[in-house]
């Protein structure tokens, strides 16, 4: 495996230390011929992973989430014409539940409790935040420590069992369609559109590092967005360029944006 040629598009120390780790995954998994995993990534972790290992053919990879659309997941990278069936889940379920008719707690709450037992958050994937508690999907190796040490959410008592993946709660995406016209393939505007708010006010949101461009913080509202790009904005959902078109007469670009909820 070239090293330098399959990292050399990498940009920044924290894209050339994914790259670093998941090549030496590669190396490892085609060497023992054994599957190797990563931690939990986020989207844009998993897409500079994706981008130096789809350039490996001595492997495949998966990624583990515990559903479909889960925004952390964990790379697998196995030896080619491995056993797929052979691979164990990098996975395990937890559900906490606990009285909490008087707490006000959210997904930061926790995800507190979760990091205050002393794990990495690098151990914890998804957390689905439910009226009787959460179900956290965690890696496999962690899971019985938690299931002896995490014990109280703030001050509440929480009762931690292991269940299946099939029985999380994750209501189905909802997808609108929107067609519009755009000024420009700014990002302020595509985002403005996406969103339904101004431009004024989806800049604030970009300069404050709010919203994500292929799943990576910017700051700049006049970058260019092309087809396929997706951004996406917390307690908004993500919004994926879908199809760019030609001009209106008045010279606006006509544009299909999906927004997932």
């Amino acid at each position: 495996m070239d090293k330098e040629r399959l990292l050399s598009h990498l940009r920044g120390e924290d894209e050339r230390r994914i790259g670093d780790h998941v090549l030496g995954l590669a190396k490892l998994a085609w060497e023992t011929n054994k599957p190797q995993v990563t931690d939990f990534y986020d989207p844009y972790q998993q897409q500079v992973a994706r981008s130096v290992l789809g350039s490996i053919p001595e492997v495949g990879v998966l990624v583990q989430g515990g559903y479909k659309q889960a925004e952390r997941a964990r790379l697998v990278v196995y030896p080619q014409f491995y056993v797929m069936s052979a691979i164990q889940s990098p996975l395990r379920v937890l559900e906490a539940k606990g009285n909490f008719s008087f707490h006000n707690v959210g997904h930061g709450d926790f995800l507190g409790s979760l990091l205050a037992t002393g794990l990495d958050r690098d151990k914890i994937g998804d957390i689905i935040v439910l009226p009787s508690g959460c179900q956290a999907i965690v890696a496999a190796e962690v899971a019985d420590y938690l299931l002896s040490n995490w014990t109280r959410v703030h001050q509440v008592s929480v009762d931690v069992q292991e269940i299946d993946e099939e029985q999380l709660s994750v209501e189905p995406e909802r997808i609108k369609e929107i067609r519009t016209t755009v000024a420009s393939l700014r990002l302020d505007a595509i985002a403005a559109g996406g969103y339904g708010t101004s431009r004024s006010k989806i800049a604030r949101e970009i300069k404050a590092e709010k919203l994500k461009l292929n799943w990576k913080p910017v700051t700049n509202p006049a970058l260019s967005v092309t087809e396929g790009d997706v951004l996406s904005l917390r307690g908004r959902g993500r919004v994926v360029v879908s199809e760019i078109g030609g001009k209106t007469r008045k010279g606006r670009t006509t544009v299909v944006l999906h927004r997932y909820y």
